[in-house]
C-alpha cells in the first residue's frame, strides 16, 4: 500500500512541477549555492543537547498583565511624590531619557503622587497599595523585583521583547523555548498552553505570534484554550462523526504523511503527525480538565465569584492550577487593559479588582496543594508607567505614560527567595538606583530555575545559533533561594 502511495505522490510531483521547476534553470542553481546548507538540513540533527541541572521549578505559570501596570499605584511606594505633586519633573532626574511621542508634545511633565494608601504587609514588610489587598496577604511568599527595565517604550515591541527576547516579530516565544528545551511531562496535554481573559478591556491587541513557535518546530507553539463549549478550536468531532471514525482517518493520514516524509525528508511532516496524535488524545484530556464540577465551593470563594464564569481572569487562574496539577510545563495568562494614559484612577481600580484576588489565590492554592515549591509563578507587564501625568492633571483625574526605565514584577515559588524585595528605584520612582534587572536577565533566570542554561539552549536557523536571551542575559542571583 505504502509503495503505491509513494509512487503516486512521486508521479504527481513530477507531472505538476517539471515545467515550473525547469524554468528556474541556472538561476536556481546559483541561488542554491549561495544559501546556507543548514537551511535544508533536518532541524532534528541540529538541536543542541540541553544541559540540565537539577531544576528548582518543574512548571511555570506566567500572569502577563498586558499594557503596563503602574508600579506607583500598586507596589512601589513613593511618599516623596506627595511633596512634589504638581511640580515639573526635574531635568536632573529625567537625564534626557527618551519620551513617547505623546509625552514629548507636552510643555510640562507634572509629577503626580498616587491617591491610594500604602501599607506594609506580612513579616517581610513589603509595600502594597489598598488596590492590592489580597496580594498584600501573600507577600511573604513573593519576591518583588522593583528594578525591572527594558529598552522598548511602545507596546508591540515591548510585548514581543518580553515574550520572545527580541523586539521584532518572528522569534520563538518563551513558552515555545521551554517546550523545545524540556518537552512535556503529560503526553495527553500540550507542554505550552495560553489563555486570554475575556473580561479585560481590549485596549492593546494581542497577537498569536506572542505564543508562536517562530522557527522552532511547530509542535512547540502555544495552544490557546478559550471559554465556551470548545476550549480548543476544531478539537471536537463534527456531528455524526465518531471517535473511531477520527481514529481511522488519522491512521490513513499518518500513512500518507510517513510516505511524504520518506520521499521528501521534510522534518515538519513528523511534527504534523505528532500534532494530529496529540489532538486525538486531547479529545479526552481537555474535557476532563475543563470540567470544574469537582471543584468545591471554597475554591470558587478563594478565587472570587467570577471564577465560575469560564474565560474570566479568575476562571483562567483556576484553570491554570488544574493544568499545572497535570504537569503542563508552561501556562501563560494574558490580561489586557493596563494601558492607562488617562482616567487612571477609575481604570486601575477596576483592573486590580478583576485580578488581585485571583492572582493571590493561585499562589495560596498552589501552596496548600504542595505545588508552589516546584512551580514558578510570575506576575508583570511589558513596562511601567511614568511618575508624571500625561495630559492635564486635575484633582480627581490623571494618566501615566509608558515608562521602560523602571517597573515592578513579582515571582513566587520554584526556587526564588520568599518575602524579599529586590532592587530599588529613586525617590521620584523614575530611575533604578540598586540592582537593575533587564528583560534578558529575567529570561535567563527563569530558564535557570527550570534547570536550563540560557546560553546553551540554542537552535540553529539560517546559519546562526539563536537563543531566547539573544547575546545577553545574566542570572539574578540575589533572588535565588
Amino acid at each position: 500500500m505504502k509503495e503505491k502511495l509513494a509512487q503516486s505522490l512521486a508521479d504527481t510531483f513530477n507531472r505538476r512541477s517539471f515545467l515550473n521547476k525547469a524554468s528556474w534553470g541556472l538561476g536556481s542553481l546559483a541561488l542554491g549555492s549561495l544559501l546556507p546548507s543548514q537551511l535544508f538540513s533536518n532541524p532534528a540533527e541540529r538541536i543542541e543537547t540541553v544541559p540540565n541541572r537539577a531544576p528548582k521549578a518543574k512548571r511555570v505559570v506566567y500572569l502577563f498583565q498586558s499594557g503596563g501596570p503602574s508600579q506607583l499605584e500598586t507596589f512601589d511606594y513613593k511618599p516623596y511624590l506627595e511633596k512634589m505633586h504638581g511640580k515639573d519633573l526635574p531635568a536632573s532626574v529625567r537625564k534626557g531619557q527618551r519620551l513617547t511621542s505623546m509625552s514629548a508634545q507636552q510643555s510640562a511633565l507634572p509629577l503626580v503622587s498616587s491617591p491610594y494608601k500604602f501599607a506594609q504587609y506580612g513579616k517581610s514588610g513589603a509595600w502594597a497599595s489598598e488596590l492590592m489587598p489580597y496580594t498584600g496577604k501573600v507577600v511573604d511568599d513573593l519576591c518583588f523585583i522593583k528594578s525591572m527595565y527594558t529598552e522598548q517604550i511602545n507596546h508591540d515591541p515591548a510585548l514581543t521583547f518580553f515574550q520572545t527576547g527580541n523586539q521584532l516579530a518572528g522569534r520563538p516565544s518563551i513558552g515555545s523555548w521551554v517546550s523545545y528545551g524540556l518537552g512535556s511531562a503529560n503526553e495527553n496535554l500540550p507542554a505550552f498552553i495560553v489563555m486570554v481573559s475575556k473580561d479585560a478591556p481590549q485596549d492593546q491587541p494581542l497577537y498569536a505570534r506572542l505564543w508562536g513557535n517562530g522557527f522552532l518546530p511547530s509542535k512547540h507553539q502555544g495552544v490557546q484554550f478559550r471559554s465556551g463549549n470548545d476550549p480548543v478550536l476544531y478539537l471536537s468531532n463534527p456531528n455524526g462523526y465518531s471517535s473511531s471514525d477520527r481514529r481511522s482517518m488519522l491512521d490513513a493520514l499518518k500513512d500518507l504523511n510517513q510516505v511524504q516524509e520518506e520521499i521528501y525528508g521534510d522534518p515538519e511532516v513528523s511534527n504534523h503527525i505528532a500534532q494530529y496524535e496529540m489532538a486525538f488524545r486531547m479529545q479526552t484530556s481537555v474535557p476532563e480538565v475543563n470540567d470544574l464540577s469537582d471543584e468545591p465551593d471554597w475554591v470558587f470563594d478563594l478565587y472570587g465569584e467570577s471564577a465560575r464564569n469560564p474565560g474570566t481572569y479568575a476562571a483562567n487562574c483556576l484553570m491554570a492550577r488544574r493544568l499545572l496539577e497535570r504537569d503542563v510545563k508552561f501556562v501563560q495568562l494574558y490580561h489586557q487593559g493596563w494601558d492607562q494614559h488617562g482616567n487612571l484612577p477609575k481604570s486601575i481600580t477596576k483592573q486590580c479588582k478583576a485580578t488581585d484576588q485571583a492572582s493571590a489565590a493561585l499562589v495560596q492554592d498552589l501552596k496548600q496543594r504542595g505545588l508552589l515549591d516546584d512551580t514558578l509563578v510570575v506576575w508583570g507587564g511589558e513596562f511601567g508607567r511614568t511618575n508624571y501625568s500625561q495630559g492635564k492633571l486635575t484633582k480627581d483625574n490623571y494618566g501615566r505614560d509608558h515608562h521602560p526605565r523602571c517597573f515592578t514584577m513579582w515571582m513566587a515559588g520554584g526556587g526564588v527567595k520568599r518575602g524579599i524585595t529586590y532592587g530599588e528605584t529613586d525617590e521620584f520612582g523614575y530611575n533604578i538606583i540598586k540592582n537593575p534587572v533587564h528583560v534578558h536577565d529575567f529570561q535567563a533566570t527563569l530558564l535557570h530555575l527550570l534547570g536550563v542554561d540560557h546560553e546553551k539552549l540554542t537552535y540553529e536557523f539560517q546559519g546562526r545559533r539563536f537563543r531566547l536571551t539573544d547575546v545577553e542575559g545574566k542570572l539574578v542571583k540575589g533572588i535565588l533561594a
